[in-house]
């Protein structure tokens, strides 16, 4: 499925096609300070129905907190990474149960992001 953080156990994050930068990464992380959680997983775990949630959440949002209320790190890093991969975004930061996703609507943008 990926590669495997050796210190922590637990898979590196997905890193899609579209790389941010750090300082995009940072601004991002700005951005999303504000928000909260739009989708939650819950124990049933990656559905089709939560990566279709997240899809139709990315298309609307394109900047969104998922909430994983799994078990373990090692698991909900996973689950993170894999619902990024789904749903061919970005995932910019976790932090506990959220992570932060991105990506970017080709219709009408209406997360700018710097190009440094």
């Amino acid at each position: 499925m990926g590669a495997f953080c050796e210190s922590c156990k637990g898979p590196l994050p997905y890193t899609p096609h579209m790389s941010l930068s750090p300082n995009q990464r940072k601004y991002l992380r700005g951005l999303g300070h504000a928000l909260h959680p739009v989708v939650l997983i819950g124990h049933h775990g990656l559905t089709e129905a939560v990566i279709k949630e997240t899809t139709a959440a990315l298309h609307s949002h394109e900047l969104l907190k998922v909430r994983a209320r799994l078990g373990d790190r090692v698991e909900r890093q996973t689950v993170l990474s894999t619902l990024a991969e789904r749903t061919e975004s970005e995932l910019v930061q976790t932090i506990g149960n959220v992570g932060l996703f991105y990506k970017k609507n080709k219709d009408s943008g209406t997360v700018i992001i710097p190009d440094y």
